[in-house]
């Protein structure tokens, strides 16, 4: 169980990696046609990237030993949720944005569920320290 959660945060935590990255180095840009990039947005958009960099590298950390970060682990999730919650009110407000980011909307409101195989790691876990 403890495994199979560490090796689906590895495979997960690649995404805001390459999100992260792509989003450094292509910018804004990467997104929209390089006209209507403003100096604001686009450095908005690189700063918002470098914390998805931040992100992988946490979920990294806490990967050996996820039994015992329920609460760092809790807080990550929390974030990235309110991160989904804030693009779907971008959806509903704005417009769908490309396929590759509704997938995203999906898995960041879904993540918290995570939350309940992270805690029965941890109690099990517990259980076999007592």
């Amino acid at each position: 169980m403890k495994r199979g959660l560490q090796i689906f945060l590895a495979v997960f935590s690649l995404a805001p990696l390459y999100f992260g990255i792509t989003g450094v180095f292509f910018g804004a840009a990467g997104l929209m046609p390089p006209g209507d990039v403003t100096p604001e947005i686009d450095s908005q958009f690189r700063y918002l990237s470098g914390l998805y960099i931040g992100f992988a590298a946490i979920i990294w950390w806490f990967i050996p030993n996820i039994d015992r970060h329920v609460w760092l682990f809790r807080l990550v999730t929390l974030a990235i949720f309110l991160g989904g919650l804030a693009r779907l009110y971008s959806y509903l407000n704005v417009g769908a944005p490309a396929p590759e980011m509704v997938a995203g909307i999906g898995i960041e409101l879904a993540l918290p569920l995570i939350t309940i195989w992270q805690t029965a790691v941890a109690r099990k876990t517990a259980r076999q320290g007592d």
